[in-house]
């Protein structure tokens, strides 16, 4: 391994699922200004949009998160295309 590479900054933070409000804790370099409090101790927070507790490959489950109405916008865009 080549010394002088790897960050030293590494700190507890909490990385939330914002799809299904699951938060796991890790070490990360990570910045941010937000602030979470678990289990009485407070950490950075970073949030995500998906993660391994919501991922359909994870979970086995298909769940369609539409975060900006691409769903509709496609719908519309076929629809004169449907029999």
């Amino acid at each position: 391994m080549k010394k002088g590479i790897h960050p030293e900054n590494y700190r507890l933070v909490a990385f939330k699922d914002m799809s299904n409000e699951d938060v796991f804790i890790t070490k990360s370099t990570a910045e941010t200004k937000e602030t979470i409090e678990v289990d009485g101790v407070e950490y950075p927070v970073i949030k995500l949009e998906i993660s391994r507790s919501s991922h359909p490959y994870y979970t086995g489950k298909s769940k369609l998160v539409d975060t900006a109405g691409r769903i509709d916008k496609f719908k519309n865009k076929y629809a004169k295309f449907k029999k």
